[in-house]
């Protein structure tokens, strides 16, 4: 077990500690912002939720620069980043922060490019992530990190930047969801 796939399985082992943090009841202290309440437990589950998407590329640098490459770390760390996302989104989906049909469009894109890349993988077809994959996860992670913070500092200004990031996450996770399946078509044509 090299060091990269070590810092992927760390990651997967931080999405429920996150989601558990998400759910906790209670507050561990509030900070009062004109009205609106970051509390301890948001800090703290944003904190973790940050360092497991930086995670991301460090694991990837050091494989790359190490030469530390391998079947297992191909096949986990798409995998680690996409639980991650999408137990949070859920978790704050019960937590009333997310609605349920963003959630929902979101992990039924993950699933399908899943899908997608093992039928692929099973015809020795390697999908790598294209631009538009990194950049849904890019604005995914954004949002995520603007819903746990409860929108700050942007409610100062009265923006609902966490709202707005949400729909650019939805719009690029359906966008380079139908990227996907339109390279790739080939792969699942049923006339083929």
């Amino acid at each position: 077990m090299n060091l990269a796939n070590r810092i992927t399985i760390a990651r997967v082992l931080m999405t429920p500690l996150v989601v558990i943090i998400v759910l906790l009841p209670g507050t561990w202290g509030s900070a009062h912002l004109d009205g609106h309440v970051v509390t301890g437990r948001d800090l703290l589950a944003t904190l973790l939720f940050l360092i497991a998407t930086a995670s991301d590329g460090l694991d990837g640098y050091i494989a790359r620069k190490r030469n530390l490459i391998t079947n297992f770390g191909k096949f986990l760390d798409p995998l680690a980043d996409k639980l991650l996302i999408c137990a949070v989104l859920i978790a704050l989906v019960a937590e009333a922060e997310v609605p349920a049909w963003m959630t929902i469009v979101i992990v039924s894109r993950e699933f399908a490019v899943t899908g997608l890349r093992l039928v692929a993988a099973d015809d020795g077809v390697v999908i790598a992530a294209g631009s538009l994959g990194k950049w849904k996860t890019r604005v995914q992670v954004i949002a995520v990190t603007a819903v746990l913070l409860r929108n700050f500092p942007f409610f100062y200004l009265h923006l609902p930047i966490a709202s707005w990031l949400l729909y650019a996450a939805v719009v690029l996770t359906v966008w380079s969801g139908i990227d996907y399946f339109a390279r790739n078509w080939r792969i699942i044509d049923p006339y083929r």
